[in-house]
């Protein structure tokens, strides 16, 4: 067992000498709303390190394309000392799941590991269960680099994370238990950034600046609301402009 970001607002070399205005209107703008039944939230803890994962990849891949299903492949850095350092692995993610670890109880944490709202899914494979109804209202608005997210009240302290998320990704692994391998990666965690605790029956407005880069493959931006105490999700949406 191994243990937002800013977007481009045009790809050509151009771009740069284009007018204010035309700059202005070539950024997105979209909004997303949370439904009563949220998605499923299923997090997948991988490293390009380890030789177990890559089934575990490959599987999440299969959940594309899913609106009932929010997928996040968080890559930890424990790997990298077997001599191949993981692009997408951050101390940030790396400590989501020893956070969760404690908050479990769980006695380590370890590769491929997967979470289904909240909990160990050590039989993971098939479809995840839907997650219960949520009275947690939640809406995402972006006009251009900035995006917005309003959480309405819930019956319980909560908290959150941002996460940008990416799908098209693969590496050429040249050390490490896969080295000679090709691994290919959806729903990439790429910025993760959570959010403290505010009191029951408070609304919050939350804000994020996505981070620019040029060439991605399809990105999504996603907020989760989870309870402040248990971290199990409660309402989520994910924003895909």
């Amino acid at each position: 067992m191994t243990p937002i970001t800013h977007l481009t607002l045009a790809t050509c070399m151009g771009a740069a000498l284009l007018p204010t205005a035309a700059l202005a209107a070539a950024a997105p703008s979209c909004s997303a709303r949370a439904s009563e039944r949220p998605p499923a939230i299923v997090e997948l803890y991988t490293s390009e390190g380890c030789s177990s994962c890559p089934p575990a990849d490959r599987w999440l891949s299969n959940l594309k394309g899913r609106d009932d299903v929010i997928a996040l492949a968080f890559h930890v850095n424990y790997w990298d000392q077997l001599g191949w350092p993981d692009r997408f692995a951050t101390a940030a993610t790396t400590e989501r799941q020893r956070q969760l670890q404690r908050t479990n109880g769980a006695p380590y944490v370890y590769t491929p590991q997967v979470l289904q709202n909240g909990r160990d899914w050590r039989d993971w494979g098939g479809m995840p269960t839907p997650a219960p109804a949520s009275a947690v209202r939640l809406a995402l608005q972006r006009d251009g680099n900035a995006v917005t997210a309003s959480v309405g009240p819930g019956a319980q302290p909560m908290a959150g994370y941002w996460a940008v998320v990416e799908d098209g990704h693969s590496s050429r692994v040249r050390a490490g238990e896969n080295a000679g391998r090709t691994l290919v990666h959806d729903h990439v965690v790429t910025l993760y950034r959570p959010v403290d605790a505010w009191p029951a029956q408070s609304t919050r407005q939350l804000s994020l600046s996505v981070p620019p880069t040029a060439g991605t493959p399809a990105r999504r931006i996603v907020f989760v609301v989870t309870d402040a105490v248990s971290q199990r999700p409660l309402q989520a949406v994910a924003l895909g402009c």
